[in-house]
Order: C-alpha cells, then sequence, then structure tokens
C-alpha cells in the first residue's frame, strides 16, 4: 500500500516543506520509513521533522 507523508524539517535558514510516498504495510511503518530517510539524508533528528498524517494513495485517488 502506498502512503503519502507530508510535513517539514528544520533546514539552515528556516523550515523547509516536503511530501514523499512511500510503499509500506500500514501508516505507522510509512512514518518510521520517512523518519529514517530524511534523518539519514539531511543529518536530522527526529526532533527536528515534524510530519502529518499520512494519507492511503487509494484514498488520494
Amino acid at each position: 500500500m502506498k502512503f503519502r507523508v507530508s510535513g517539514r524539517y528544520q533546514a539552515r535558514d528556516g523550515h523547509q516543506s516536503f511530501v514523499k510516498t512511500v510503499e509500506a504495510p500500514n501508516a505507522n511503518v510509512a512514518l518510521e520509513y520517512v523518519y529514517s530517510r530524511l534523518g539519514s539524508e539531511h543529518g536530522l533528528r527526529r526532533t527536528q521533522i515534524d510530519l502529518n498524517e499520512p494519507e492511503s494513495e487509494e484514498a488520494v485517488a
């Protein structure tokens, strides 16, 4: 199942908004995946990332 996760993270010059689409078995795993990817790509801690509730791609389409 695909989920669309949006939010923002703390960047050097303010906050940066983003939208990621991930494939995961449920919404909690999708959130964990986004935390993991943003943390490794941008060197962020979880406290520097604000995530919104994930939306199912099937519900959006």
